[in-house]
């Protein structure tokens, strides 16, 4: 996820970076209007983000922190089983898939209403996936319909998606033109999630404006959501906060936690500070630094299992990065291990392949290209690539659960490439709103430095949401690796480990980019939080958390 990942849509708006102080200063004057605590009195719950959402829509959202809100006001069909990365139900009580693996129906949960007093039934759940099927223009672009893209292929006639029938209030019926094996799964994520069909036509959901390079929220996605998730949207104050408060009709209890605000710190020494201060009560991406100091202060931490993969990308539209033999050479130019051990948590699992360990498919057998400066140089020799110079593209003013210090990362793999004589141009640019933009929906980079977190386990939504089709972040058309992908994504379950295996071969054979490790995700909250829902996917949902 993007994890998720991970990607970006431009906003209109200004993102506002504001200084330590001033962030602080704003928590504190909304913390105040809290109860006495005891921590009686306490309902809210005040986590630092280290970037603001992209969107409130999370349709159009492929990023962490967009998630993050989501999954307070968002549910879908599917949901999360607690603290692992399995599929559960959550809006479909249960579900049917016919043999052939193109029609699901789905048996809904009865008395389920959105925010707005809009029904959730069969009728919502088709009016979603109508929608999602019918994106033209801009709303279609691969910015914004990523994950849809991701899951079904494209959007209409390319798209997997043939139609939905609401055969009663509680019965959706899907139907697919193709399979889509991981579907399950996949309709866990809050890009998939239901949301009110009353409101998303009332406020223009699909009304995005702008352009391909720069695309505009719509009012929706700036101010309007509406799903049927334990928390309401209050208000999104832009470069500052997202407030939420609790839905009195929501169909569970909910806890302690009747306000949200995620208030946004790039810093993550600015986190840190404003934790010990007190203005917040969590913060996420913890710095590797900072872990034995705040424990020692009584702090609570929960380290996430590495479901993530951080790699260095590289766009084969720019030459020479087209060429196989200078690609092998950048691999065996990086110190992987000296990387890890300088820049990431400890725990942090150097990577081979695209996937981390713990999931299906992982091969023993790939390629690998272990650190070698001397064959690095003789790869770049017979390339004729000795005074290769290469843009090098990284991001500012953000952490993520795969990269939590970027420029830290950066410095170490440039310094490796001048090690063995490759000439780097540093390229940093804002994660928000500009990084993504530049990575994934142009052709202007080089190298790269991005990543992954897993959004449900899967093999798939790692190496085919990377090199499933072809795209602009990579720059290659290669129907060996595709083929690879696809053939394991559609074999019979008793084969598919397999088929992902021979896929991960293949995939490191051709060497898109160089998989670097997968670290160790930390979250710090304050004493007094209890039973913060810490999940692999990051499927933390505020409702079960109580002040001590």
């Amino acid at each position: 996820m993007r994890l998720g990942s991970l990607r970006r849509l431009g906003a209109p708006v200004a993102l506002v970076a504001a200084g330590a102080v001033a962030l602080s200063g704003c928590v504190a004057s909304e913390r105040g209007d809290e109860g006495s605590g005891g921590d009686g009195g306490k309902d809210t719950f005040v986590f630092a983000a280290s970037a603001e959402p992209a969107t409130l829509d999370p349709a159009f959202a492929s990023d962490g922190e967009s998630f993050r809100v989501a999954r307070q006001i968002f549910e879908g069909l599917v949901g999360v089983e607690p603290g692992t990365a399995e599929p559960s139900p959550l809006l479909a009580e249960s579900w049917d898939i016919s043999d052939d693996g193109l029609e699901y129906t789905f048996h809904l949960l009865e008395g389920v209403t959105f925010h707005d007093g809009t029904d959730f039934d069969a009728e919502a759940v088709c009016a979603n996936f109508d929608r999602w099927h019918d994106w033209t223009g801009l709303a279609a672009h691969e910015n914004l319909s990523y994950y849809y893209k991701a899951v079904f292929g494209g959007t209409g006639d390319d798209s997997k998606y043939d139609s939905c029938e609401a055969t009663d209030p509680a019965t959706a019926v899907v139907t697919l033109n193709a399979p889509v094996p991981e579907l399950i799964a996949a309709l866990s994520l809050p890009s998939l999630s239901m949301q009110s069909p009353t409101a998303l036509e009332e406020y223009g959901a699909d009304d995005v404006q702008g352009t391909e390079d720069a695309p505009q929220l719509t009012e929706y996605g700036q101010a309007h959501p509406v799903g049927t998730g334990p928390y309401k949207f209050v208000e999104w104050k832009s470069g500052e906060s997202v407030t939420l408060e609790a839905n009195e009709d929501y169909r569970d209890e909910i806890l302690d936690v009747k306000r949200i605000i995620f208030t946004t710190i790039a810093d993550g020494t600015a986190r840190r500070q404003a934790l010990e201060a007190g203005d917040i009560d969590g913060y996420d991406l913890v710095a590797p630094a900072d872990v034995d100091a705040l424990e020692e202060a009584g702090f609570t931490l929960h380290n996430r299992p590495a479901f993530n993969i951080l790699y260095l990308g590289m766009n084969q539209a720019t030459e020479p990065l087209d060429d196989p033999l200078v690609r092998q050479a950048i691999a065996h130019a990086i110190d992987k291990e000296g990387l890890a051990q300088s820049t990431l948590p400890e725990g942090t699992e150097i990577a081979t392949q695209f996937i981390p360990s713990t999931v299906s498919g992982y091969s023993e057998d790939v390629t690998t290209y272990d650190y070698d400066p001397a064959r690095a140089m003789d790869l770049l020799e017979q390339a004729g690539a000795e005074d290769l110079e290469v843009e090098f593209n990284y991001p500012t003013e953000v952490s993520r659960p795969y990269m939590p210090d970027p420029a830290a990362i950066f410095e170490a793999i440039s310094a490796d490439l001048e090690e063995v004589g490759i000439t780097v141009t540093a390229t940093p640019e804002p994660w928000s709103p500009t990084y993504i933009d530049t990575i994934q929906g142009s052709e202007n980079h080089g190298l790269h430095l991005l990543g992954w977190t897993g959004d449900y386990n899967d093999t798939y939504n790692f190496i085919g949401t990377f090199f499933g089709a072809e795209s602009l972040e990579w720059g290659f058309d290669d129907a060996e690796v595709f083929g690879a992908i696809d053939d394991a994504r559609n074999a019979p379950l008793e084969e598919q480990e397999a088929a992902y295996q021979h896929a991960n071969e293949v995939l490191m054979d051709f060497l898109p980019g160089v998989p670097i490790a997968s670290p160790v995700p930390t979250l710090v909250v304050a004493p007094n939080v209890i039973d913060y829902p810490i999940s692999p996917v990051q499927d933390e949902v505020y409702s079960s958390i109580t002040f001590e």
